[in-house]
């Protein structure tokens, strides 16, 4: 709420006065000044400057692991160290996030930066002059988006959360309850699906032949998305599976009739590469040219620190995620295939000394680093630092993903449907490198649900923070956390070669109870809004 209370009155993103020219990127604006609502949106260049500063804000607030990311660390996939400076990430490992986590106020601040910025262009755009009816609706209707994504995130992370649609200062802003929010996310999804077109036809809404701003076919993935959580925990209102799936089906639709220009890279390793990084059609929704944004920090965080690319050694891979992650091409281009270490020599990830001297022993992530020079490919046997200020594209939704929700929701309706098993094996045969067709139409509907889940989870594991559906958000609505807590807790050694065997080196301990199914409200935040208590 501080942060709230900070931004009311101004646009956070320091709202660009001058205008959008066509060759100018959303994401590279100076600031040159804060913007009141009083006397703006006067004119056309008005509304493109405030949709410059919401994606801006979006670009800040997506920068880096603080800003986004810590909690996807509650998923199975991803852990961390267990010492150095790594505290704030390693709370949400243990299941022990405190309220004066250091990185958590940081999260929460971004979601409000947004959603003000979003709020700015809702309750104030409507009067632009000058402009087309189609023009303001796309506005509003990517305004409306990041306010639905923002409340979205919110609700996934913390639960009940202050709403804040208006411009004015509430310093006892009560809390919203889950349902409620999202039905606000729901109608919010409804005004952009409505407003925001198929095809942007003009830079910077388009470029490279992509859609750079939301467009139609994201938000309908979103929706279908956002029911799928909604059909699980805590809701748990199951008869929105079946809506999950329609909306996903209509993106597919769109696809196969050629109404959405989506389609899957033949190659897994092709989807972070620099060949794809600004026209990448297997992604709905991206934040591009996001360079040296807030020091843009993507490339080194997944390296271990001994490792002789060095890097802050946030985080690793965990053991038994890795272990049943199916051999095959995406394997090999999700994990390091072999590790540098400072000794010159590549090594298996397990690789240890004897007696045993290394902090981390732990597969490491591979899919978004980027070459020493800005603009290279990454090669994992060069000893060489990689570019510490990157310019990847940070993937929000990709259209695998999609394929898996709709197969999900479908065997979570209870049905197995032809569409919905080949959706699945499209996945799947990008992913062995060659149509191995493994899903039939003989799997019961549990079957097919399990098997795109897991799907969806080896297509985004990892370093994937910015996601709208992370590993840790699948097993949020599926109340599978605790189980994984339960595991962690055991912590087993996994045998990860013949003869050899490893265990998680982060420990998790206590009891668990629902409450660690959401971070706390930050304490700073707390002591400004007395609502703000669990």
């Amino acid at each position: 709420m501080k942060i709230i209370y900070h931004i009311l009155y101004s646009i956070a993103a320091g709202l660009a006065l001058t205008t959008l020219a066509a060759c100018e990127d959303f994401l590279t604006e100076h600031p040159k000044g804060q913007l009141t609502t009083e006397g703006f949106f006067s004119s056309k260049e008005d509304l493109e400057a405030s949709l410059t500063a919401l994606y801006s804000t979006i670009a800040a607030s997506q920068a880096a692991n603080n800003c986004i990311g810590t909690n996807m660390l509650a998923g199975d996939d991803i852990s961390t160290h267990p010492a150095s400076n790594k505290q704030p990430l390693r709370e949400y490992d243990q299941y022990d996030v405190k309220d004066n986590n250091s990185w958590m106020s940081t999260m929460w601040e971004h979601r409000f930066k947004v959603i003000k910025a979003a709020n700015f262009i809702i309750n104030n755009a409507g009067r632009t002059p000058g402009v087309s009816e189609e023009e303001l609706n796309a506005a509003l209707g990517q305004a409306h988006y990041w306010r639905a994504y923002s409340y979205f995130y919110l609700v996934t992370t913390w639960g009940p959360v202050p709403v804040m649609l208006e411009e004015e200062i509430d310093y006892n802003a009560p809390l919203s309850s889950v349902e409620d929010i999202y039905d606000l996310i729901l109608s919010d999804l409804e005004i952009a699906e409505t407003g925001c077109p198929v095809m942007y036809d003009s830079e910077p809404y388009a470029r490279n032949g992509i859609n750079i701003a939301v467009s139609q076919g994201a938000v309908k993935a979103t929706e279908a998305y956002v029911y799928l959580c909604m059909a699980g925990w805590p809701l748990n209102r199951t008869e929105y599976y079946q809506k999950a799936a329609d909306k996903a089906e209509e993106v597919i639709d769109g696809v196969d009739n050629g109404t959405y220009y989506y389609r899957l890279l033949d190659n897994y390793a092709d989807i972070h590469s620099w060949a794809y990084n600004y026209n990448n059609p297997e992604v709905l929704l991206g934040i591009y040219y996001n360079r040296d944004q807030l020091g843009q920090s993507l490339p080194l965080t997944d390296f271990l620190q001994d490792m002789a690319q060095a890097g802050w050694g946030d985080t690793n891979g965990e053991i038994k995620f890795w272990k049943d992650f199916p051999d095959g091409p995406r394997k090999e281009a999700t994990y390091f295939p072999k590790i540098l270490l400072t000794d010159g020599q590549l090594h298996d990830w397990w690789y240890d000394t004897d007696p045993p001297s290394r902090e981390v022993v732990a597969p490491v992530f591979m899919k978004t680093v980027e070459g020493a020079t800005r603009g290279t490919e990454f090669d994992y046997t060069d000893p060489a630092m990689p570019n510490a200020s990157g310019e990847k594209t940070i993937q929000i939704i990709r259209l695998s993903q999609v394929y898996c929700w709709y197969a999900e929701a479908t065997g979570r309706a209870g049905q197995v449907t032809a569409k919905a098993v080949d959706a699945l094996n499209r996945v799947r045969n990008r992913a062995d490198g060659q149509p191995t067709n493994r899903y039939t139409t003989t799997m019961t509907p549990s079957e097919l649900a399990e098997a795109a889940y897991n799907e969806h989870g080896w297509e985004i594991a990892g370093y994937y923070w910015a996601s709208l559906a992370t590993r840790a958000r699948d097993m949020f609505r599926m109340y599978r956390l605790k189980d994984h807590f339960e595991f962690r807790k055991e912590n087993p050694e996994i045998e990860v070669a013949p003869g050899v065997f490893r265990k998680e080196v982060v420990p998790v301990t206590g009891s668990w109870d629902d409450s660690k199914m959401y971070a706390p409200y930050p304490y700073e935040d707390a002591i400004l809004n007395p609502n703000l208590h669990r």
